[in-house]
């Protein structure tokens, strides 16, 4: 005898189709107990979710506490204590939290980088910070110096009218040097706040040594830069090119909105990127749909400074030495330095770093080697994958190493000659040298759009392990904005590195440091400074590496330039290298 159809149809999937072949009678009799098991089955759920929870927030309460470990090993637990990220769910974790940095980590940052402001306005250029009747003298003198002492140099800042200034906030540089040995060495600036500052110098060589102070910025023209930063983001402006067909449109477009972004416009098309959370906004085009979006470009300057912000910054004021003469005579002494510490990520960074002789730069950190010919270093990035993300100032390493390799063969990608992204192979070494852009903003000629890659997105597709380098830099296109979109962006990048270095924990990561250059409103050497002591204090707890170029390049003897000379280049190269392959 056949059975009745709901008898034959036990399962629930195939119940609304045997819903449709029987009777209303039965089907208002089998409504209400589908309704209560759905109800049953919604609270046994929630009462799971909720056990589930309060059992992990117990066990983590039960955890004993980490005992304290060395600096390399600290970073290396750091990484095991937070979230873990992977390539599957880094698109989620960014989408609902775009931003990876706590408010108190904020404000410590901030904190940290708060400049001093003058107490009042001032209304004419004499009434600020002169070099040329600001002045320094060597604090307790000796008779005799060797190497390795310090030495102490008291800055005392006046005004154009040689007035002694009773307040902080300029912007020296400072250096030994010894033209004739090509030899120098970066000092450390203290400022006091009441107008006097002090350079401390490493006595680095044998011979003479003679001091060199620069004021890059008064205290007023540094209020010019910070107020301008954070107030007019869109200085920089830049050109979204739309096509469709036979149809362009170019339109204007930035990082954030802002009044001259949206002005005279129907808002915006505004771009987030999957993995970072971060938005690029264009001025809608009158014709083509958003989607129309196909290349980048600068569009150009338009910072609006008064007249007496704009004499501020000139070069009459900037970048100016301070009169002065001080010589001092350096006998010999072995250094006890780090150079037989090898060159590994999670070392501590001395002040200074490292220091100039004979154009060949000295490492105080580790034991830096030299790399003179194309064969030392092709047996170096055996079997390597070097990843560069970056500026101009990272492609110059690509750039030397293609030149000074002549193994290394560059492909033809058919992309920007500025924006990359560029690739070398050496297939007898096994070596893959890759360059790339670091995504947007960024002033550039004309680049197709999908060719500038964020670098947390080109982070979380690799894969990382024992053979992969990646090298990164990130500074000089973000001077223009914000201090907190700047943080943002390292945020992103600096979870997308953690994430690499707990699934592939033998990846070498390094990070070159901000470099001077600029002294103008787009990116004065205070800017660039700035910038990269955030970035030296978000990334101080993972084990990567910091290549400090800022003090190679402000010690050197070669003109300021925000593109380093060859010799510069090569030194920067070479310590690069020595954590490539240490020994």
């Amino acid at each position: 005898m056949e059975l009745p159809a709901v008898e034959r149809c036990a399962n629930l999937i195939c119940m609304p189709l045997t819903l449709l072949q029987i009777n209303r009678k039965m089907r208002k009799q089998l409504i209400r107990p589908v309704i209560i098991l759905t109800v049953s089955v919604a609270i046994i759920w929630l009462f799971w979710e909720r056990l589930s929870g309060d059992f992990i927030s117990n066990i983590s309460q039960i955890v004993p506490e980490r005992r304290p470990v060395p600096s390399m090993d600290k970073k290396l637990a750091n990484l095991s204590n937070c979230p873990t990220a992977s390539q599957s769910d880094s698109a989620h974790i960014f989408s609902t939290d775009p931003t990876f940095i706590s408010p108190a980590e904020f404000q410590s940052i901030e904190k940290a980088l708060k400049w001093p402001a003058p107490p009042t306005s001032v209304i004419a250029a004499n009434q600020t910070t002169s070099p040329h009747t600001s002045s320094y003298v060597l604090q307790n003198p000796h008779k005799n110096y060797s190497v390795g002492d310090n030495i102490t140099v008291i800055i005392t800042a006046r005004d154009g009218l040689n007035n002694s200034k009773a307040y902080g906030g300029d912007f020296f540089q400072a250096k030994l040097f010894n033209a004739e040995l090509k030899a120098s060495v970066y000092g450390e600036v203290v400022d006091h706040h009441n107008g006097t500052y002090t350079a401390t110098f490493k006595l680095s060589w044998e011979g003479q040594a003679k001091v060199s102070i620069r004021m890059i910025h008064s205290s007023e023209a540094v209020q010019v830069l910070l107020r301008h930063r954070e107030r007019d983001p869109d200085k920089v402006f830049f050109k979204g090119v739309f096509r469709r067909f036979n149809i362009e449109e170019k339109v204007v477009c930035n990082a954030q909105r802002s009044e001259r972004l949206l002005k005279n416009s129907q808002c915006c098309c505004e771009y987030k990127n999957p993995i970072t959370g971060e938005s690029w906004i264009c001025r809608k085009p009158s014709r083509l749909p958003c989607s129309a979006w196909v290349d980048h470009i600068i569009g150009g300057y338009q910072a609006q400074l008064s007249k007496l912000e704009s004499t501020l910054l000139h070069s009459d004021y900037t970048n100016k030495y301070l009169p002065g003469d001080i010589t001092v005579n350096v006998s010999h002494h072995d250094l006890n330095s780090s150079r037989s510490v090898k060159c590994v990520p999670g070392l501590d960074a001395p002040s200074p770093a490292g220091f100039y002789l004979n154009d060949k730069w000295t490492s105080l950190m580790c034991h830096a080697q030299s790399f003179p010919t194309a064969n030392q270093i092709a047996i170096c990035l055996k079997d390597k994958q070097v990843l560069m993300m970056g500026d101009s100032t990272l492609r110059q390493w690509y750039e030397y190493l293609l030149k000074t390799v002549p193994t290394l063969k560059q492909l033809n990608l058919y992309t920007s000659a500025k924006s990359g992204p560029f690739e070398a192979v050496d297939t007898g070494n096994n070596i893959r040298l890759i360059w790339r852009a670091h995504g947007l903003p960024i002033r550039t000629s004309l680049t197709p759009r999908a060719d500038l890659h964020y670098i947390a997105s080109e982070v979380a597709a690799l894969a990382g392990g024992q053979h992969s380098v990646v090298v990164f830099t990130i500074w000089a296109h973000f001077t223009t904005f914000p201090l907190a979109t700047y943080l943002k962006r390292l945020a992103g990048i600096r979870r997308a590195i953690r994430a690499l270095l707990q699934r592939a924990p033998q990846t070498l990561v390094l990070v070159k440091s901000a470099n001077t250059g600029y002294k103008d409103i787009y990116g004065s050497d205070w800017l660039s400074w700035q910038l990269d002591c955030a970035l030296r204090m978000m990334f101080r707890e993972l084990p990567v590496v910091i290549i400090d170029v800022w003090q190679m390049t402000s010690c050197h003897y070669s003109p300021d330039d925000i593109h380093p000379s060859y010799k510069v280049v090569q030194n920067e190269v070479d310590l690069f290298l020595s954590y490539v392959c240490p020994r």
